[in-house]
C-alpha cells in the first residue's frame, strides 16, 4: 500500500470508529464491530466490498445508506462518498453478484410552490455531513443538508425483513418521502448496460386520508442472465415486495388543491394518483411543514418474496404497530450481542479487537434468510412452500465459505445450521441440483460442487436434523450425472444461456482419465482439483452412512488419484491437460490463482502430496520458494490454507511465522482492512480461526491444524445445539501469545499434544486447550527444525 494511502486511511478509520456506535451500547464487543472493515470499494487498492448495513445476524433484507447505485462490481455505499440518494433493502450478499428485488426509501425536500419530488437517482442526492455519522449493525444514523437551509436526521434500524426508518426534517419547505418501486438496472458489470424492470406501486389512505401505506414490487434481479436455462421459466415471474407503513403527524398543504401524494412514473409526477406500473416508478407523501421546527416520521418497511401482504404480516410480526425505533434497535443489537458477547478476547489490541469481532459479525450475515413466517419462495420451481418451520436460505458462495466459513458456523451457530442443509436439500429437491453459487437461484458462478463438502462436514460433526438419505442421493448425483451438454459447452466464467454447471467435464475425461480436459472446459485444473476434494467428501459421507465398499472405494480412490494426473514431474507443478493427455500449459486452467497456489491444493491428501514434491524437506523448500518469491495471494481464497502445510510436513514454526505474517498483512481496521473480497465471511472466518490458533485444512476431515493464536487468552460460550441445550466452555489459554509467536507446547483437555493436529470431536462440547508460547522456535511440531530453521 502506498504510505499517503496508509497514512490518509488510518486517520479516516479513527475519525469512523469515533462515532461508529449507538450510544446505548454495553457490549464490549458490539462497540468494537467497524462495519467499514472490508468497504474499500472504489479506492486504490480497495477490496473487501461488505455492505456496511444494519439487520441482525443472517437477515433476508439489510438495510444500507445508498451513495452509489449498485450492481454487479459496485455496492450501494461506498466510505469515499459526500452525499446519500436514499436508504435501501438490498439482497445484494458480495460486491461481484447482483441485486435482487430492492426497495428504496428516499427522504427529500421541495419548495411548496413548485413541488418536484426527485426520482432521478443523480438529482436527489443530499450531502452527507461525515461527522455526524454513526454505523453498527443494529443503529444507523446521518444528518443530511437538504439543500434548501435545511437539515434531514435519519436514524435506521432493522429486523431480518423489516426495515425502520425514522426521519426528523428541521426546515421551512415541504418534506417528503419517496419509495422507488422499479429503477433502471445495471446488468454485468457496465454501467450503461441498461434494462428496466416492471415494478408497481399503490397507496392507501388512512380513516383521515392522511397516507397510511406505500406498497409496491419489482421484477429486478440483476443475475437473471446467468440463471440456469431450466430454471429461467420457473423463476420469470420473480418479484421482490415491499410495504412501508407511515406515522406521522399532521397533514401537508398543498397548492391549488392538489392532493399530498401520489405516483411519480418515468421522472413525472402524477399527485393523488393512488397506484401504477411500469419501469421508473415510486410512490410519494408530502408531508407537513412545521416552519423553522421539526417534522418527524417513523416508515416501518416491511418486505417479502412472496406478496405485499406477505410483507404486511412480516410488519406485524416483527415491529408491529406502536414499535418504537429504540426498541428495535434494542432487539435487533441484543441478537448480535448473543453471538458478539461469546467471545472474551484477552491481550488483544484495540485493532485486533476490530478485526476479530468485525469478523465475527461479517462471519455471521451469510447464508441469509429466504423463508418468511412458515412459507419460502422458491426460483427453482417457482412456487411458494408452506409448512410449519420450513426454513430456505440463499447467498451461498460455497466455492469460497467450505473452506472454514462453514466450520465457523458449525462451532458458532449450531442452532442455524439443520436449517441451512434442509435447505439446500430443497434447492435440490426443486431444482435438480444441490447449489453452488445461490442467488435467490443457482447462477453458476465459480467451479466445484462443494456443497457436498458442506453436506458431509455437517454429517461428519455430527450435526442432525435433516434427511441424511436424501443429503446421500443428492451429493451422488453430483459425483456420479454430468451436466447437460457437457461435451459441447465450455461453462466459462459467467456463460450464458446454459443449464446447470455442477461437474462440467465429468462424462468427457475426468471419469475415465482423472483430469478435466482445458481443450473442452474452462478452468480445468482447478475443476480437477477441486472434484478430486468432492469425491473425497463424498467418499466421507458415504462412509459415515455405510455405503457399500463398490461406492466407497470408487470415491476415495478417484479421489487420491485425479490430482495427480495434473502433477507434470518435469516442472515440480501441476498444470492443465487437454483430452488428448499433453499438457496445456503452467497458465492454463486456474480459477482466482495459478500454479503456485493450486499446486498446494490437495487438501485431501496432504502426505500424498509431499510425496509427490520429494519428501518433507523438499516440500517445505517449495513452500518458501512460495512465499519467498511473492506467489502467495491471500486476496483468493486457494491460498488460504498454504501457511498450515508447514506444519503438516514437520516445520510448524513456519506456519507460526506465515500465520502472524499474513494477518498483520491483510487484516487491519481501515476500510481496506480486508486485502480481498470478503466473499460471505471466509475472509474473516480464516482470521478467526487463526487467532484461536487453529485452521480447518481440509474440512471434512474432522480435523484443525494448529497455528498459533494472537492473544493470552480467548474464552468461548459455544451455543447450544439442537441436541444439546446445555451451555459449552472453551477455552484457549495461550499466555505470551501477543509477542511470542512459537508453540513450544500443547495440551487439549489435559491431553498432551505433539502433533500439530486437534480434532473436532474433543471441543465440540467445550474443553480446554492450553498453548506454552515461546519468543523463539521450538521442537514442538518441528522434526525438520534442524535443516530448516530460519
Amino acid at each position: 500500500m502506498h504510505a499517503r494511502w496508509q497514512q490518509l486511511l488510518l486517520l479516516i478509520g479513527v475519525a469512523v470508529r469515533a462515532s461508529k456506535q449507538d450510544t446505548s451500547s454495553t457490549s464490549d464487543a458490539y462497540d468494537h464491530v467497524n462495519l467499514l472493515i472490508g468497504n474499500g470499494g472504489d479506492t486504490p487498492n480497495g477490496s473487501g466490498g461488505m455492505i456496511p448495513s444494519t439487520a441482525p445476524p443472517f437477515a433476508m433484507t439489510r438495510w444500507v445508506a445508498q451513495t452509489h447505485e449498485n450492481f454487479v462490481s459496485r455496492t450501494p455505499y461506498n466510505w469515499t462518498a459526500s452525499s446519500i440518494h436514499g436508504f435501501q433493502g438490498t439482497r445484494q450478499p458480495a460486491i461481484w453478484m447482483g441485486e435482487s428485488g430492492p426497495v428504496i426509501i428516499v427522504p427529500g425536500v421541495t419548495r411548496s410552490d413548485q413541488a418536484k419530488v426527485k426520482q432521478r437517482f443523480e438529482d436527489r442526492g443530499l450531502t452527507m455531513r461525515k461527522d455526524t455519522e454513526k454505523i453498527s449493525p443494529a443503529y444507523y444514523s446521518i444528518t443530511l443538508d437538504d439543500g434548501l437551509g435545511g437539515e434531514v436526521q435519519v436514524e435506521q434500524s432493522a429486523t431480518s425483513r423489516v426495515g425502520h426508518l425514522r426521519f426528523t426534517f428541521s426546515t421551512n419547505q415541504t418534506p417528503y418521502i419517496f419509495l422507488e418501486s422499479s429503477r433502471p438496472s445495471v446488468i454485468t458489470s457496465t454501467p450503461t448496460n441498461i434494462t428496466y424492470p416492471n415494478g408497481t406501486v399503490s397507496i392507501s389512505l388512512d380513516r383521515t386520508s392522511r397516507v397510511h401505506e406505500i406498497c409496491g414490487s419489482n421484477s429486478e434481479r440483476q443475475d437473471h442472465i446467468i440463471t440456469p436455462v431450466s430454471t429461467q421459466p420457473h423463476v420469470a415471474n420473480f418479484n421482490g415486495y415491499y410495504c412501508a407503513r407511515f406515522e406521522y403527524e399532521g397533514e401537508a398543504k398543498t397548492q391549488s388543491g392538489t392532493k399530498p401524494f401520489g405516483v411519480v412514473s418515468n421522472d413525472t409526477m402524477h399527485p393523488g394518483t393512488l397506484s401504477g406500473s411500469g419501469p421508473l416508478l415510486g410512490g410519494y407523501v408530502l408531508l407537513p411543514s412545521s416552519g423553522k421546527g421539526k417534522t418527524v416520521v417513523n416508515v416501518r418497511v416491511g418486505t417479502s418474496f412472496i406478496s405485499i401482504d406477505q410483507a404486511r404480516k412480516n410488519i406485524d410480526a416483527e415491529s408491529p404497530d406502536g414499535t418504537a425505533l429504540e426498541g428495535t434497535v434494542q432487539r435487533t443489537k441484543q441478537a448480535w450481542t448473543d453471538k458478539l458477547d461469546r467471545f472474551v478476547l484477552e491481550g488483544a489490541s484495540e485493532v485486533q479487537k476490530e478485526v476479530f469481532w468485525t469478523g465475527v459479525a461479517h462471519a455471521l450475515t451469510y447464508p441469509s434468510e429466504q423463508h418468511e413466517q412458515n412459507a419460502y419462495y422458491s426460483g427453482y420451481d417457482g412456487t411458494v412452500h408452506r409448512g410449519p418451520g420450513v426454513e430456505s436460505y440463499t447467498s451461498y458462495s460455497i466455492w469460497d465459505t467450505y473452506r472454514a466459513e462453514w466450520a465457523f458456523l458449525i462451532l458458532f451457530a449450531p442452532e442455524r445450521l439443520p436449517g441451512m442443509v434442509r435447505s439446500m436439500l430443497s434447492d435440490y429437491k426443486e431444482g435438480g441440483w444441490l447449489p453452488m453459487w445461490k442467488n435467490i437461484v443457482e447462477t453458476n458462478i465459480m467451479v466445484g460442487t462443494h456443497a457436498d463438502s458442506l453436506v458431509a462436514e455437517a454429517v461428519v460433526k455430527g450435526v442432525e436434523g435433516f434427511d441424511r438419505e436424501l443429503a446421500w442421493q443428492a451429493v451422488w448425483k453430483d459425483a456420479t450425472v454430468a451436466p447437460r451438454n457437457d461435451q459441447s459447452t465450455s461453462y466459462f466464467d459467467r456463460e450464458e444461456n446454459v443449464d446447470y454447471e455442477v461437474r462440467a467435464g465429468l462424462s468427457t475425461v475426468y471419469a475415465e482419465k482423472g483430469w478435466v480436459a482445458d481443450d473442452v472446459h474452462s478452468e480445468s485444473a482447478s475443476r480437477t482439483l477441486d472434484y478430486a476434494y468432492d469425491d473425497y467428501a463424498a467418499y466421507k459421507l458415504a462412509h459415515a452412512l455405510g455405503k457399500p465398499e463398490s461406492i466407497t472405494n470408487l470415491l476415495l480412490q478417484r479421489s487420491m488419484n485425479a490430482p495427480f494426473t495434473l502433477f507434470n514431474n518435469a516442472t515440480g507443478f501441476m498444470e492443465a491437460r487437454n483430452a488428448n493427455g499433453s499438457w496445456a500449459g503452467e497458465k492454463r486452467g486456474w480459477t482466482e490463482g495459478d500454479k503456485w497456489a493450486y499446486s498446494f491444493d490437495v487438501v485431501h491428501d496432504i502426505p500424498g502430496l509431499i510425496k509427490a514434491r520429494g519428501g518433507n524437506a523438499s516440500f517445505v523448500k517449495s513452500l518458501d520458494d512460495h512465499f519467498n518469491g511473492g506467489h502467495n495471494d491471500h486476496t483468493n481464497e486457494p491460498s488460504h490454507h498454504i501457511p498450515y502445510l508447514y506444519a503438516m510436513a514437520g516445520a510448524a514454526h513456519k506456519t507460526q511465522e506465515k500465520v502472524r505474517e499474513i494477518a498483520q498483512a491483510n487484516y487491519n481496521n481501515t476500510p481496506i482492512g480486508l486485502s480481498g473480497n470478503e466473499d460471505c465471511g471466509q475472509m474473516s472466518a480464516w482470521y478467526i480461526f487463526t487467532a484461536m490458533g487453529f485452521y480447518p485444512v481440509n474440512p471434512v476431515s474432522g480435523e484443525y491444524v494448529v497455528g498459533s493464536p494472537f492473544f493470552d487468552k480467548i474464552s468461548i460460550d459455544l451455543p447450544p445445539t439442537p441436541q444439546n441445550k446445555k451451555s459449552r466452555k472453551l477455552t484457549i489459554s495461550a499466555p505470551g501469545a501477543p509477542t511470542k509467536p512459537y508453540v513450544k507446547s500443547l495440551t487439549v483437555n489435559g491431553r498432551k499434544v505433539d502433533w500439530p493436529i486437534i480434532s473436532h470431536e474433543e471441543i465440540k462440547d467445550g474443553g480446554e486447550i492450553v498453548f506454552e508460547m515461546s519468543a523463539t522456535p521450538e521442537a514442538w511440531g518441528n522434526g525438520l527444525l534442524a535443516n530448516v530453521r530460519s
